[in-house]
């Protein structure tokens, strides 16, 4: 995806999203630390869930700033259908490789989603 629809995203739709992704199937909003600022964000996001954890699409490469925060390792939280999991572990793999982790109900939709760039796997952390 372009940087420009990215930006586009962050300031417009994403605000918007955050309402209602946590109720929506194969969607939630992650809640991540910044990596320079601490503070805490929250990003909708398409996640697929694998047996121990999450699959989450990362649509605009490398360099997404909520990717980076993730990878840097502070706390993340998946709110999803009115949970809030925390998740562990980070991992970036390609989508191919992440395709047969996702949970069986879910491949047909997560194959056909043109994001085909690569997957952070997340999982679940222990109590």
């Amino acid at each position: 995806m372009p940087r420009r629809i990215a930006e586009f995203n962050k300031r417009v739709t994403n605000p918007a999203a955050r309402a209602i992704t946590p109720w929506l199937p194969n969607l939630g909003t992650l809640e991540h630390v910044g990596r320079k600022s601490g503070k805490r964000y929250r990003t909708p996001l398409l996640v697929f869930e694998t047996q121990d954890g999450y699959a989450v699409l990362i649509g605009y490469g490398p360099q997404t700033d909520w990717l980076k925060n993730v990878l840097a390792g502070g706390p993340t939280v998946l709110h999803k259908r009115g949970r809030a999991v925390a998740l562990v572990n980070p991992r970036v793999v390609s989508k191919a490789e992440a395709a047969d982790l996702v949970m069986p109900r879910s491949r047909l939709f997560y194959r056909a989603f043109p994001y085909n760039e690569a997957v952070v796997l997340l999982t679940v952390a222990a109590d």
